[in-house]
């Protein structure tokens, strides 16, 4: 397995180097070094790729990885001009702690993401069994065989017209060009990417930004993984992926926005002005094109401190202002966040949990009924005692009570407003609003930790072998480290069902379609050789419940439908239904023609009823009807000739 993993350091890297490197080039021509480069490099890089991709689409210019680096190295040059027109570099903050621990952390982070992303994926070149992901993966062979991962343009995949954000389509686009992997590979690499790189980074800015110590960062990078709501749960759920980049870039953004005030500490208000626009730009461009939903939590966070900062009298503004800026922040956020909440279909899901339960949730970390974070959560609680008695740290207790906020009104709360406009820009879906928890609850653990360690400290102190503080941090390290390895090691990271408080012991990534996916082995192994059977240009049907809609990524030929659900339409309802008629019935032959007379059709047997898949009794059994010829069979599945309609 571990050299399975391996023989994939190439698209991995790729995936390092779209993400982190235009950006690691642009931010240090502004100022940024150290963790504050390299946390805020994928919000530069995943910004590029999706505006990039945008402004081709328009203007008609080929998707590659020559036009998309041409266009990075322009906007790095951008940055370095505007770099030397504001003149000064991000100041170093006042830090706390030993150097040393925070790469160490960072790096055992990284570890600890990858190891248990890794593990539940298995097979880097398994692909996510759920719905989301036929759509996802399906949309990045398009923009591959169209040269085009513009957001606009992106949902044509299906037949769409509307905007649908493709930045994460974009960089996997550009890794399987890159290294000629497969999508499914580039796909898992960019999971560990976001999991175990983007992430740490980020989480462990935004503790420092808050405490301004680098010990209590370098537990927060060791924690970033201590949770399965986040980034575990959205690659489990849906698969969510361009949620799952959209959510890991929200600490970095917050961080971003809290390092100004000392940034433009020495700056006259024009420059100040305008690197406080550019930059809070860069961020809505990184969170509407990856996920637009994202652009509301870090919004509302950041409007938080903005209000704590403000009106705590350390701005430097007269009170006036800054009541003016605190209250056009929050009408600007209501705003937003009513704009985006009609931009959806609306709300998906309803309550499911009491509210004292919802609460409990909150509490002890169990959101969506995962199994309660004990260990965590006590941290969490402890962090939450030493903010609240700390000035500093006060505004990020109303941070968490907002996020805690809102998971308790999608968990527990049925009102019809609440949901479609509070809730609507996320689906009213408890998944995507609880992967939001970890942004708040790992830093306050870290905290918590922290406290823990300085008190242990001070018992050891008050001996007659008083410990240096290097020894107290790489010990309080060690003790972080191993708890990270009873989490990861012995925790499990079922996938929870709430609607029926049941949970998915196996890997959604998992081949075994009688448990939760779609494809088995052998019906994987005939959609991918495809191209040996079908002439170019054909189109091949098949029953998307049953997994044909894994067809035109896995093939590149022209499967439909390629979406996890049919089309709601009488023809394909009669197709669904009588297909294996069609000699008898010519009714059937005018309802292919709707969908471009395909000639070949896929067996993967009728399908099923069940929540994401459909019984197709049409679609299967076609070895005695007349009008069918067997094309090619792996075990059970099968792909048939449709020679009924022929003329």
């Amino acid at each position: 397995m571990i050299g399975d993993w391996l023989a994939q350091t190439p698209a991995l890297l790729a995936a390092i180097l779209v993400v982190f490197v235009p950006g690691v080039l642009a931010l240090w021509g502004v100022g940024l070094r150290g963790l504050a480069l390299l946390a805020a490099a994928p919000v530069f890089g995943v910004a590029v790729v999706g505006v990039t991709a945008l402004v081709f689409g328009a203007l008609g210019i080929p998707w590659s990885p020559l036009s998309w680096g041409g266009a990075a190295l322009v906007l790095v040059v951008v940055a370095w001009v505007l770099g030397r027109l504001f003149g000064n570099r991000l100041p170093p903050a006042e830090s706390r702690g030993a150097t040393w621990i925070l790469p160490v952390a960072l790096a055992i982070g990284a570890l600890f993401g990858i190891w248990r992303l890794a593990a539940y994926i298995s097979d880097p070149t398994a692909l996510s069994q759920t719905n989301d992901a036929v759509f996802h993966m399906n949309a990045v062979r398009f923009a591959l065989e169209t040269a085009d991962a513009s957001s606009l343009h992106i949902n044509a995949v299906i037949g769409g017209r509307s905007f649908y954000p493709a930045a994460w389509h974009g960089v996997v686009s550009l890794v399987v060009m890159l290294t000629g992997s497969q999508i499914t590979v580039a796909v898992n690499m960019l999971t560990l990417v976001i999991g175990a790189f983007i992430w740490p980074l980020g989480i462990a800015w935004l503790t420092k930004q808050i405490t301004g110590s680098i010990t209590i960062s370098a537990y927060a990078a060791v924690f970033s993984g201590a949770m399965q709501a986040f980034p575990l749960l959205m690659f489990q759920w849906g698969v969510l992926f361009p949620n799952a980049l959209s959510t890991a870039l929200i600490p970095a953004g917050i961080a971003i926005v809290m390092s100004l005030p000392r940034w433009n500490r020495n700056t006259d208000r024009v420059r100040a002005g305008f690197r406080t626009l550019l930059l809070v730009l860069l961020v809505m461009a990184a969170l509407l094109l990856s996920q637009p939903a994202a652009l509301l939590p870090w919004a509302a966070i950041c409007a938080v401190w903005l209000t704590f900062h403000l009106l705590g009298g350390s701005s430097g503004v007269s009170r006036r202002v800054a009541i003016i800026s605190v209250v056009a922040t929050w009408v600007a956020l209501v705003g937003v966040w009513a704009y985006l909440a009609q931009g959806t279909s609306g709300s998906h899901w309803g309550p499911f949990r009491g509210k004292l339960e919802a609460v409990l949730d909150v509490i002890l970390n169990g959101q969506v009924t995962l199994p309660f974070a004990y260990g965590v959560s006590v941290l969490m609680l402890l962090g939450l005692v030493v903010a609240v008695r700390r000035a500093s740290y006060r505004w990020f207790v109303v941070a968490w009570l907002g996020i805690s906020g809102l998971y308790v009104l999608v968990a527990a709360v049925g009102n019809p407003f609440i949901r479609e406009h509070v809730l609507g820009a996320w689906y009213a879906d408890p998944y995507r609003i609880a992967a939001l928890a970890p942004i708040v609850v790992i830093p306050l653990a870290a905290i918590g930790f922290d406290a823990i360690v300085r008190w242990a400290a001070r018992l050891w102190r008050g001996t007659a072998t008083p410990p240096k503080a290097s020894v107290v941090s790489a010990i309080a390290l060690i003790v972080a480290v191993l708890g990270m390895l009873v989490l990861v090691l012995l925790r499990s990271v079922a996938m929870p069902q709430y609607m029926d408080r049941t949970f998915e012991l196996d890997s959604r990534y998992a081949a075994d379609p009688e448990r939760f996916g779609y494809l088995d082995p052998d019906e994987r192994a005939l959609l991918e050789s495809l191209g040996e059977y079908v002439p170019e240009g054909e189109r091949v049907i098949g029953n998307p419940g049953t997994g044909s809609g894994f067809g035109y990524v896995l093939s590149g030929y022209d499967v439909f439908p390629r979406t996890w659900s049919p089309p709601n339409t009488e023809d394909w309802a009669l197709i669904g239904e009588s297909l294996r008629d069609a000699a008898e019935d010519p009714d059937v032959c005018d309802a292919l023609e709707t969908y471009g007379s395909p000639q070949y059709v896929l067996d993967f047997g009728p399908g099923e009823e069940r929540a994401g898949r459909w019984l197709m009794p049409g679609m299967t059994d076609f070895a005695e009807q007349d009008g069918f010829e067997l094309v090619a069979e792996r075990g059970d599945a099968s792909l048939w000739r449709i020679t009924a309609c022929a003329e």
